[in-house]
């Protein structure tokens, strides 16, 4: 028996964004911690006067090393994914993710050094970047354009309660006295993903992914079960089946779905904002906060408990606010949030970066947590003030780009590229994770305070990008976001400008109320509009 209510099915395949989160804090909790210094020690140990031994664990560019092996396997699983999802099915692709986490955490847990932690890491590495990249597909194939949205969405609200539950878990354990201060929260890891396949199991298949295959009564069924409450005559039922059959006819026309069609000039526009809108995400600094927040702090002055609680107080904020981009994220549109997200991250940076370099000044000789033999610190009430910005800048990240990165890649592309697509923007999105998570601590060493006016910068040129290239997806069925990329006039490829886009949100939700659009007249499942497409006709 499948469950048709689209928040569980939401609810579960987003499990899938959790297991990024849980790495994400296992690392950022533990990193700091005397069993994990001690036990993954490379360098001759020292001793205090008192005879106790002093760990200061990996160095700069180790520890990078070790961060950044989880985003190398995400790049990898994520272009792996496209494949897995067009061949197998959206809901298994991500089983197989499930599966492969915990042959990863298993590895993690039981490491006996750092190239098995670096192995077991890029192996879950594999497993969050199929997750990633098609349980936003996943859902919003199934998703009514009203809601999308919000459910696309909650795979950010998972990773930010994944942070959030695993931090305190890592917390706890780090009192546990040896190794089982980071082998039991990286044992535990391994909960969610179980519960992510058997919770599949009581799921449906994408119906876009089954009428993509030709099995059209499934699709049909799928279509009845989720939006129409069992009664397969429902207006909004026929009229996204129609549409899908109609986009499926098309495409079976104009047939060519290797990644190659991605970098075609009537794709490559939407390819560079896809693509773009996940690397912006990583360019924003956020996942900086994330993996080192404990040095960040440092550098203001916290140090032991008080480090770790403050350090905890970002990944509650990071929840709290990602909720009211999932309650109005689809009202207020996705380029409205991208920009004011972007206007105010970059102000957050600059002010840290301005406070860093009037107040702050270099490390006592020795370092920084153990992290380099020189860095950055800055005391007093400027210090706080960096705290402060930091907080605002996670709230920031959390309103606007948290959610809206994941829901707007998937919306741009056609059905039969669409698991591809998602695949090559999520690799983006890992990519630079893996090269940041490798830079940012040799960079709080080499650059100190510029780290932040770096961030600064990108947060900049993102908030002009979006401007002019990023186009409004909101309140339009997946079908439908394909007439923005045609232009209007019959110049092909060139579409419609940006900053001219709409959101449409409100006559989405009369379609979804009436199950039909009263500006052109007609019952669902009838020829009711015709758009001229570049490359064909459409019904809408």
């Amino acid at each position: 028996m499948l469950i048709g209510n689209l928040y569980f099915i939401s609810a579960i395949a987003v499990i899938g964004g959790g297991l990024f989160g849980f790495d994400v804090s296992s690392m950022s909790a533990i990193i700091d911690t005397d069993a994990y210094l001690c036990y993954f020690n490379p360098g001759p140990h020292t001793y205090n006067s008192d005879g106790s031994v002093v760990c200061k664990g990996p160095n700069a560019n180790v520890q990078g090393g070790i961060t950044a092996s989880m985003s190398g396997g995400s790049w990898l699983g994520s272009l792996i994914s496209g494949y897995l999802s067009d061949r197998f099915g959206r809901k298994t692709s991500i089983q197989i993710g499930s599966l492969i986490w915990c042959i990863g955490s298993i590895i993690v847990c039981a490491s006996q050094n750092i190239p098995m932690l670096i192995v077991g890491r890029i192996i879950n590495g594999l497993s969050v970047g199929i997750c990633s990249a098609q349980v936003p597909v996943y859902i919003s194939e199934i998703a009514p354009p009203t809601k999308r949205g919000r459910v696309v969405g909650l795979q950010q609200w998972a990773v930010t309660w994944g942070i959030l539950i695993m931090f305190y878990v890592s917390y706890g354990c780090s009192f546990i006295k040896g190794t089982a201060a980071f082998r039991v929260p990286w044992g535990l890891q391994m909960i969610p993903a179980i519960l992510l396949f058997l919770g599949l199991l009581m799921l449906p298949e994408s119906p876009r992914w089954l009428a993509r295959n030709d099995r059209w009564e499934e699709c049909h069924a799928v279509l009845t079960l989720v939006h129409g409450k069992g009664d397969p005559s429902s207006p909004f039922v026929q009229r996204e089946y129609e549409e899908i059959k109609s986009m499926c006819e098309f495409e079976r026309n104009n047939a060519d779905v290797s990644f190659l069609e991605l970098f075609k000039p009537n794709m490559i526009n939407r390819t560079q904002v896809g693509l773009f809108t996940q690397i912006w995400s990583q360019l924003t600094g956020m996942n900086v906060m994330m993996y080192y927040i404990t040095y960040i702090f440092a550098m203001a002055g916290l140090k032991g408990n008080n480090n770790l609680v403050s350090s905890s107080i970002q990944y509650v904020i990071n929840v709290i606010m990602t909720v009211p981009a999932l309650v109005w994220g689809d009202r207020w549109g996705r380029r409205p949030t991208f920009m004011l997200g972007s206007l105010f991250m970059m102000i957050f940076l600059y002010a840290n970066a301005g406070l860093m370099a009037t107040y702050g000044h270099k490390a006592p000789a020795g370092g920084l947590n153990n992290i380099a033999a020189e860095s950055w610190v800055i005391e007093g009430p400027a210090s706080k003030a960096v705290i402060a910005c930091t907080y605002l800048f996670v709230a920031s990240y959390a309103i606007s780009f948290g959610p809206a990165s994941w829901v707007y890649p998937p919306e741009l592309f056609p059905l039969r590229l669409r698991g591809k697509a998602g695949a090559l923007c999520t690799s983006g999105n890992w990519a630079f994770n893996f090269a940041l998570s490798y830079f940012v601590p040799p960079a709080f060493v080499n650059i100190q305070w510029k780290v932040y006016v770096v961030f600064g910068v990108f947060c900049t040129a993102m908030l002009i990008h979006i401007f002019f290239m990023f186009p409004e997806t909101t309140g339009k069925t997946l079908e439908e976001v394909e007439a923005i990329f045609t232009d209007p006039s019959g110049i092909p490829y060139i579409g419609t400008p940006a900053w001219k886009t709409k959101n449409e949100y409100s006559r989405a939700e009369l379609i979804e109320e009436v199950g039909y659009d009263e500006d052109k007249r007609g019952a669902a499942g009838e020829v009711v509009h015709q758009e001229t497409m570049a490359t064909g006709e459409k019904l809408v």
